[in-house]
């Protein structure tokens, strides 16, 4: 059975959903953790600054319990701090959660794209580590061809709507004219890279670009006229920023309150707007409390996102109903799968039958018998031996009175009805 267990905007408030965050580069070690410590066959793991969840599959009785215990563990949490906070879904419901979240349809920004991306990463990991099979490897791929259809024929991403986008038209609503100011932007991630499009757009007087690897951080300020700093730079360069978007993979904070005092008194009280979309936050809590700063988190950010969203409702209807659809379809292509075995069983067991009587009329055209002797040998035996079982246990099932076999030979074999007469 497949299943999903996890935590996400809707269900859990920030502060539960960074404690439960996976690193990317402890990701391996989650993965092969999970198959070693938990009676699951199959097993991937998204984990982004809105949502962890761990989709596998497992033929135990009620693996979740043993799955949230492990999820547990791994973060040395106590079960119950996260317990409240976890949704569980199995089979068609985990089919079809896999695919809300492809198409955006489970995001904090309704249809946003890039959650499809990060789920493409959780499938590549899987691959990686080994732990994707069958089942598991052929939803991940079925939830992104429903995506792309999802894409192509409704118009779920025909608005710029994005957490990034909802962070730059937050700072606009609150500056106006972004011409005379300068947004500092910490990582260089790809939300970092959207928020920076987003800012140039709107003709934002001048960026700079705070990351840890200064490489990457010159890549993505090349496309924006943007300056590089490093991550120890900040504090020196924090009075400049009126604009501050942050989005790293930082366990601890970046920047503390005291750094941002001391560039408040260095701005002499002019206002700082502050965006920090990281989980873990990478700015203090206590830094919202400081007069002349507007920080926002994520959840903040739901209001303003809300107000860009209508263009997108009638699109996400249409949505739903692709992946109702999808969802049987991959729903049958699963219980197919345990139909597999007998079908290649059948079939090994028709060949073996096929080269014996083909082997003997072979042998009689040899001994002179005539082909057309042989080639009546070989449809008389055949069709003898391939129906003698069937034919035999559809008797003994009659005479035992289990009438749903019999019942079930005539929608296997297509036969006509007893009560139908045949054509005069």
């Amino acid at each position: 059975m497949l299943f999903t267990l996890g935590v996400n905007h809707k269900s859990a408030p920030v502060g539960i959903r960074e404690r439960v965050v996976f690193s990317p580069d402890r990701m391996d070690e989650a993965l092969t953790g999970l198959i070693r410590s938990t009676p699951v066959e199959e097993a991937a793991i998204l984990s982004t600054c809105n949502r962890t969840e761990i989709y596998f599959r497992s033929e135990a009785h009620q693996p979740t319990d043993r799955v949230l215990h492990w999820l547990a563990d791994f973060h040395r949490l106590k079960p119950g701090e996260i317990q409240p906070y976890i949704y569980r879904h199995s089979e068609a419901e985990a089919v079809k959660h896999l695919l809300r979240v492809a198409c955006g349809l489970d995001s904090l920004v309704l249809g946003e794209p890039q959650i499809l991306g990060q789920l493409k990463g959780s499938y590549q990991s899987a691959g990686a580590a080994g732990t994707l099979g069958r089942q598991l490897g052929r939803l991940f791929q079925h939830a992104f061809s429903v995506a792309k259809n999802v894409r192509t024929s409704t118009a779920i991403g025909s608005s710029p709507v994005s957490v990034a986008f909802a962070a730059v038209s937050l700072a606009r609503q609150i500056w106006g004219d972004m011409k005379p100011l300068t947004a500092l932007m910490i990582g260089a991630g790809e939300t970092i890279e959207l928020a920076a499009r987003h800012l140039h757009s709107n003709q934002i007087g001048r960026i700079i670009v705070a990351n840890r690897t200064v490489e990457r951080a010159k890549t993505l300020a090349s496309e924006f006229d943007a300056e590089v700093i490093t991550l120890s730079e900040i504090p020196a360069r924090l009075a400049e920023a009126d604009i501050l978007i942050s989005s790293t993979a930082s366990p601890l904070p970046i920047l503390g309150k005291g750094a941002v005092e001391r560039a408040l008194k260095a701005r002499k009280r002019r206002p700082m707007f502050m965006v920090d979309i990281a989980v873990p936050r990478d700015i203090e809590p206590e830094v919202g409390s400081l007069d002349n700063v507007f920080l926002y988190t994520v959840d903040d950010l739901e209001e303003v996102i809300q107000e860009n969203l209508q263009s997108r409702r009638e699109a996400a209807r249409q949505a739903e109903e692709i992946i109702d659809s999808q969802v049987s379809t991959f729903m049958g292509w699963l219980r197919a799968q345990s139909a597999v075995s007998t079908i290649c069983a059948f079939r090994d067991k028709a060949h073996t039958v096929q080269l014996e009587v083909l082997e003997k009329a072979n042998q009689m055209v040899a001994a002179g018998k005539s082909p057309e002797e042989a080639l009546s040998f070989l449809a008389h035996t055949l069709t003898n031996k391939l129906l003698h079982d069937p034919c035999h246990t559809m008797n003994e099932a009659a005479r035992e009175g289990r009438l749903e076999l019999v019942d079930a030979a005539h929608a296997l074999f297509k036969l006509p009805s007893p009560t139908d007469k045949p054509h005069s």
